[in-house]
């Protein structure tokens, strides 16, 4: 169990909950398009626990385009992940940093991502949490799987046949008890240019008696990841969210970033409390971003544009993050 745990640590894709058996969560977070981008969907398969040890698993599915969603649930049994790499099944549906196949009611078929981008590993920094990842009591871990991937193949859903060949993807994944009591997330990579993506999340994070804002933001342009995180030197300029937008302004010592997504209607998705997956949180898949970013020494932006297809959440007491 201590080998696997270990690993785990250091490969924050993989499954992360070896010996855990109440009050515990973990999901992965698929988002994939298709070429034509007329389909969308995020696909959630995971593991919930709840104070009494009552367990199971489920995959999630959001309809980004027809904004509606289904909740799977699945036997704990049924959930099998591999100790050294990430790949987990959930009954007859399979899961990968590579690919998915799926075989739920109204959505069949298998697809494979390439050109994957990771989020970069270190021995002191094991991913998009830095420092934090060996912080103990943490109430929410994030991890990156790809920023940005190619999807061939293809799946059926409610009898309609999709080609995603040529379609655009993004992987990540949270773990822990619960998510944040506030937070704002959102992600992007449908912008002008196919080497461009965009990751933000603010939150208010829990800390021994206390608590803080923490942020975690990367900017993949043209083959660069440029990091905007609470434990690089980066600061908060700006948050602030409406009933139809949201505008947060990050710096780091080389670049400010300046942010502004629309609010669009968004789906009731099932999320978790305590382990269990008892609230509820509202996504949209089809805000638009505008994204500045701007060289500091010059002034100059080095890019801007817009990004179709945003995931965007505003959840729980945001004042407790606006600045």
């Amino acid at each position: 169990m201590l080998g696997k745990r270990l690993r785990s640590l250091f490969n924050p894709e993989i499954y992360q909950g070896w010996g855990k058996k109440q009050g515990y969560f973990e999901g992965w977070y698929f988002k994939i398009l298709n070429s034509k981008e007329t389909s969308a969907f995020a696909i959630i398969p995971g593991v919930a626990m709840d104070a009494g040890g009552n367990r199971h698993s489920f995959i999630q599915v959001l309809d980004g385009k027809k904004r509606t969603a289904q909740y799977h649930k699945f036997t704990f049994e049924s959930f099998n992940p591999d100790p050294a790499r990430f790949i987990v099944s959930i009954d007859n549906n399979h899961f990968s940093e590579d690919s998915i196949s799926l075989d739920l009611p109204g959505l069949k078929g298998k697809l494979y991502f390439s050109d994957i981008i990771p989020w970069p590993k270190t021995w002191f920094s094991p991913g998009i949490m830095g420092p934090y990842s060996f912080v103990p009591f943490m109430e929410c871990y994030h991890g990156i799987v790809s920023m940005n991937h190619t999807i061939n193949g293809q799946v059926e859903h409610d009898g309609i046949q999709i080609d995603f060949n040529g379609g655009r993807g993004y992987t990540e994944k949270d773990w822990g008890s619960s998510f944040p009591e506030a937070y704002i997330w959102m992600q992007s990579n449908h912008f002008s240019e196919e080497k461009i993506s965009v990751k933000l999340s603010v939150a208010r994070i829990p800390w021994l008696r206390g608590s803080f804002t923490g942020f975690i933001a990367g900017v993949w342009l043209r083959d660069k990841l440029i990091q905007f995180t609470t434990y690089n030197s980066s600061e908060l300029k700006k948050v602030s969210a409406g009933s139809r937008s949201v505008d947060i302004e990050l710096e780091n010592k080389s670049y400010r970033l300046v942010i502004s997504a629309d609010r669009a209607s968004a789906t009731s998705l099932a999320s978790p409390i305590g382990g269990f997956m008892d609230g509820r949180i509202e996504e949209s898949m089809s805000s638009v971003v505008d994204l500045t970013l701007i060289d500091r020494r010059t002034g100059i932006p080095v890019f801007s544009g817009k990004g179709r297809n945003t995931a965007v959440e505003v959840a729980g007491k945001v004042e407790k993050i606006l600045i």
